[in-house]
């Protein structure tokens, strides 16, 4: 059956996770935030390493980020920690994330008399909405629903050719199915702005596509000059890549080869489906996060050297692009893309990747969710230990 289990908000989106979560709006209250989840295990922080210090448009840009992450549907409540004396209000978060109906409540520290007292509030706010949350019901809804996000990290020379690839099958099926992927990480994209222009399904589009690759490819030779081309990890080297223009070619095969219906800046939500180009860096913890932002319920993550990170409140899949690096790491990699080396074709490995999303979809938990959510749980069934 084309549909997935979900719980509805209010604003219409669909989680396939209902977490409550604790968001600071600046990381000076992480501590308390973490104060608040050590109490109450079952609701997750968000926490980071900004909210201050920043003007102007960046300022803009990261509130927006912050408030579309609380809007995430795979959220069902949000207590919002503010300090006080930060940039970025906790209370214009709130406000923000209010009107999508989504049940928020906001602390301030240093009006509560500091952490402690803050932490005893949050404490009973987080154990309410929790109550709340375990009171809803999943219900089918159809794919034309889901918004899944592209990510690679970590990528070797195999990676645009097996797990990359096998990606974009399934990208193709959640397009055609009536969903919205989302393919990110600008720079990653340099030296293919011809092949990307020429998918866009109009004009604007694609005029669009072009001056995001290009903006960036600018900077870069700015910056580099005649080495902007090798702008790659030193762990893309070693795994045998030798140019950035390599690696992008590889890049945007997750993409699938379905139309660019729309570009959206980093964090903004995309207002049309099919295919999306989010403007945003190369640095995975960032690009995971604008993808979040954007609405996107479960990731597909790519890698060849091999990464454990995964998102908070996202599912994140991971796909290895070789055989020795997801035997090697087992317990992180949820498919071989390595398949493809020893005789699966493109089409079968990314039959795969859609019966894995179908199964994240209806509850199953990815390896990045087991690990890093709950990993007492996790190595209580596996028999591990550290």
């Amino acid at each position: 059956m084309n549909t997935f289990m979900g719980y509805e908000r209010p604003d219409g989106s669909i989680g396939i996770r209902n977490h409550v979560a604790i968001l600071p709006s600046v990381a000076c209250v992480n501590g308390v935030a973490g104060m608040i989840s050590r109490a109450v295990p079952e609701a997750i922080s968000l926490c980071h390493g900004h909210g201050c210090g920043r003007g102007g448009e960046e300022a803009k840009r990261h509130a927006r980020t912050l408030a579309n992450i609380a809007r995430n549907p795979n959220i069902a409540a949000v207590l919002i920690l503010g300090l006080g004396c930060e940039i970025i209000k906790g209370d214009m978060l709130a406000e923000r994330v209010a009107q999508c109906g989504k049940p928020v409540e906001f602390i301030q520290v240093q009006k509560e008399g500091g952490s402690l007292k803050a932490a005893k509030k949050g404490i009973e706010i987080v154990r309410r909405f929790i109550e709340a949350a375990r009171k809803c019901e999943a219900e089918p809804f159809p794919l034309n629903r889901l918004t899944i996000g592209l990510e690679c990290g970590g990528s070797d020379s195999f990676s645009g050719i097996t797990a990359n690839p096998g990606v974009g099958c399934a990208t193709d099926w959640i397009v055609d199915q009536g969903g919205t992927a989302i393919l990110t990480e600008t720079t990653e994209m340099i030296g293919t702005g011809h092949i990307l222009s020429q998918r866009a399904c109009s004009p604007a589009v694609a005029e669009a596509v072009t001056n995001m690759v290009g903006q960036v490819e600018k900077k870069t030779f700015e910056m580099l000059g005649p080495h902007a081309h090798t702008v790659i990890s030193p762990g893309n080297m070693d795994g045998g890549m030798t140019s950035i223009q390599e690696k992008s070619l590889g890049c945007i095969t997750k993409g699938g080869t379905r139309p660019i219906n729309g570009v959206v800046g980093y964090g903004e939500r995309p207002d049309k489906k099919g295919l999306i180009l989010m403007d945003g860096p190369g640095y995975d913890m960032e690009s995971l996060t604008g993808l979040a932002a954007a609405g996107a319920q479960v990731m597909i993550f790519t890698t060849g050297r091999g990464t454990p990170a995964g998102f908070p409140v996202i599912p994140v899949i991971k796909v290895a692009s070789n055989s020795g690096l997801y035997h090697n790491m087992i317990d992180d990699m949820d498919l071989n893309g390595g398949a493809v080396l020893e005789g699966k074709s493109i089409q079968e490995f990314g039959a795969d990747v859609v019966d894995m999303i179908r199964k994240v979809l209806n509850g199953e938990q990815t390896k990045a969710e087991k690990t890093q959510i709950d990993p007492n749980i996790y190595l209580r069934t596996t028999g591990r230990s550290f």
